[in-house]
């Protein structure tokens, strides 16, 4: 019977074509795979791996320092599109899937403040963004301040700002949200929070979803003024 399944699936797929196989993947079918990351440009959709998305956001944010960037494998529309934002406004156009690792070891502070691993985004971060306005964190480590479980007082999230809140500085921010979106399987990235929206890399289908702030929901807790980052925590050794 299965032998005759096979062959009947094998004929449609003749008659359909790959454009068949491609509609199933743009429909996040459970029987195909999708791409790990998507630009949204106003033409459509541009799929990349992860290494190209990787590669599109260091490069646009190296051009908007004006340094150099080699982008002759990368597609120009989703370079723009992720330099310029959605068509009118500021605002998120890459997701890639989320992952977690599961095998990561809990981490003492170190003299910054942060984290091993959190020290780890803080460099990539200055690597190729520059000295940026940073705060969330200190020696010693902060106790308060923030929310009663929040994962600053562990010293694995670092706050990125954007001030004031301006078109502008919104569209930075994105530069910056989508690079660590793009990077958070290297860098173990968690959670990425701006301009009321979030990424997990616990929702495996990836997206950015809307940030639902406590009050009294103004520009700091919606996140509109700064980007938040925080990293995997991992397990306590036995």
């Amino acid at each position: 019977m299965s032998v005759v399944v096979l062959g009947v699936l094998g004929l449609v797929l003749v008659f359909l074509g790959p454009g068949f196989l491609g509609g199933l993947r743009a429909e996040g079918s459970s029987l195909l795979a999708g791409p790990e990351c998507i630009v949204q440009t106003s033409d459509g959709e541009i799929r990349l791996t992860r290494d190209e998305a990787k590669l599109a956001t260091t490069a646009v944010a190296l051009r908007a320092r004006g340094a150099e960037a080699n982008t002759s494998d990368i597609d120009e529309g989703a370079l723009r599109a992720l330099a310029e934002g959605p068509l009118g406004d500021a605002g998120p156009v890459l997701s890639c899937r989320g992952t977690a690792a599961d095998d990561l070891q809990e981490e003492q502070l170190t003299a910054t403040g942060l984290t091993p691993r959190a020290e780890q985004v803080r460099t990539a971060m200055t690597a190729v963004f520059g000295d940026q306005s940073l705060g969330g964190f200190e020696p010693g480590g902060v106790g308060s301040g923030h929310g009663g479980d929040s994962t600053h007082y562990d010293g694995r999230a670092i706050d990125i700002f954007f001030r004031p809140v301006t078109e502008e500085n919104r569209r930075e921010g994105w530069i910056l949200a989508h690079w660590l979106v793009a990077h958070a399987e290297d860098l173990d990235v968690q959670y990425v929070i701006f301009d009321d929206q979030f990424w997990s890399a616990h929702i495996a289908r990836g997206g950015w979803h809307d940030y639902e702030a406590p009050p009294p929901a103004n520009e700091i807790l919606r996140h509109l003024d700064h980007v938040h980052v925080d990293v995997l925590g991992g397990k306590t050794a036995r």
